[in-house]
């Protein structure tokens, strides 16, 4: 927080607040779309959680969960200068969530959900989306999904094939695992089978909830049963987001060339020395491992440029833009251990922010 005004002496005083402030106020009362350039509204994101997901952490509370938060809105203003306030909500249900961020939102320009668990986080997100015209941004389902995609069209370049000639599995369908499955499809991959704690997604599956029915119709052409190792026999790639393990053997039975995406911290569900063995490209989500998959190289960007045109929502398109740039940072770099920039690397947020701004304007949803 830093003022953007000098307050010095009385006359400062006066203008910063009254009587100034009241000719601003008048002026919001007769146009609201002035907030906009008179106050932080149209500039600022709520970072909001309950609490339930957070980090490998779990259900640890709202007041436990401020340092991520805090450390989310950090990330914020350092990789894109966006301002950001984190606010850790008392309350787990789906009605009082949505009723609370609906009541905060005339305060902020964006508001990026974060560390809220699976399946709430889905309906959250989507009646949040209905109810404001501001973007609204699960970043645990989405970020995690546009880095994936990213980093997935930069492996499959140099292993030669095409997304639709891949066929992947996606070991986990809580909300990263469900968003990326949803974006690669988007993306056109050749076929994906997603597991969860009881085995392959499949048509038919007895106790489903109605994500994991959705996504049985929209996955598993092969009508693969079984186990995660089972469906990894033959498979192109591998993308984890379980927190379980996957043993040696099974990465073995992998297609040559084969694509591994241990994503699960603090430990991955194949040891990437070990994948190494039999994949032609590995990635992690740990900043001690090459190609590590880290939200950081999107959510900031991806406000910056929803912001900068004052974004009514965020779409699927702007996500694909999103992965898009962040894909094409790499260039003539490629490399088995450099498929994806990295955090640090200060292209990233301005290739990502512009790429989504000129998306929201090509789909319409951008207010400048």
């Amino acid at each position: 927080m830093r003022s953007t005004i000098p307050v010095r002496d009385k006359e400062d005083l006066s203008l910063a607040y009254t009587p100034g402030v009241a000719r601003v106020c008048t002026a919001i009362a007769d146009n609201p779309e002035l907030a906009n350039d008179y106050t932080w509204t149209s500039k600022v994101v709520a970072v909001v959680t309950d609490g339930t997901a957070v980090l490998g952490l779990g259900d640890i509370g709202p007041a436990a969960s401020m340092p991520v938060m805090e450390g989310k809105s950090l990330l914020f203003k350092e990789f894109a200068g966006v301002d950001s306030v984190p606010i850790a909500l008392d309350c787990t249900g789906v009605e009082e969530i949505v009723e609370t961020v609906v009541r905060l939102a005339p305060s902020f320009g964006g508001i990026n959900l974060e560390d809220i668990s699976a399946p709430r986080c889905f309906e959250i997100e989507d009646r949040l989306r209905a109810a404001l015209d501001i973007p609204v941004f699960h970043d645990d389902q989405h970020g995690t999904a546009i880095v994936t995609l990213a980093a997935l069209k930069n492996a499959a370049r140099l292993v030669g094939r095409p997304l639709s000639d891949l066929r992947a599995v996606v070991a986990g369908a809580g909300a990263s695992g469900v968003a990326v499955t949803r974006m690669l499809l988007e993306a056109g991959i050749g076929d994906i089978a997603v597991s969860d704690s009881r085995g392959l997604i499949h048509q038919g599956r007895a106790g489903l909830n109605p994500v994991k029915e959705a996504l049985a119709a929209d996955t598993n052409r092969a009508g693969l049963r079984g186990s995660t190792e089972e469906a990894l026999r033959g498979a192109d790639v591998f993308i984890g987001l379980s927190g379980g393990t996957v043993h040696e053997s099974s990465i073995a039975t992998m297609a040559d060339d084969a694509i591994v995406f241990a994503l699960s911290n603090p430990t991955p569900e194949v040891h990437p020395d070990v994948a190494w063995r039999h994949a032609r490209v590995v990635a992690t989500g740990r900043s001690d491992f090459p190609n590590q998959i880290n939200n950081v190289l999107a959510f900031p960007g991806i406000f910056r440029g929803a912001l900068d045109v004052r974004a009514r929502t965020i779409t699927e398109g702007m996500k694909l833009a999103a992965a898009d740039a962040l894909a094409a940072i790499v260039g003539d770099d490629l490399a088995p251990d450099h498929i994806i920039p990295g955090p640090f690397d200060e292209r990233v947020a301005p290739a990502v922010s512009a790429a989504v701004a000129d998306q929201a304007r090509r789909e319409g949803v951008a207010r400048s």
